[in-house]
């Protein structure tokens, strides 16, 4: 159970921005987002939108940096994977 983080490299509200996936699952997902102080409203379908403020704090918990590409292809691995037009729960 690994929680992964990519570098803050999406623009978005005048930010950028990282994604927070589990390899594991959505609990341990909502879980460490919640410890880290994320809202809700950061959980897009399969991942938690991250600031990049907030993104030595996500590695200080414990979260480990990977690229977009290996990110994705962990999400997709765990079958945890949501593309757009797929059902949002969790």
């Amino acid at each position: 159970m690994t929680l992964y983080i990519d570098p803050p490299t999406w623009p978005g509200h005048g930010r950028m921005w990282s994604h927070l996936v589990s390899d594991a699952s959505f609990d341990e997902l909502h879980a460490f987002a919640a410890a880290l102080g994320a809202p809700a409203r950061g959980f897009d379908r399969d991942h938690y939108d991250i600031p990049s403020d907030w993104y030595d704090r996500a590695l200080a918990a414990g979260a480990l940096p990977v690229g977009s590409k290996e990110l994705l292809r962990r999400l997709t691995a765990a079958g945890l994977r949501r593309p757009k037009g797929r059902a949002a729960e969790g």
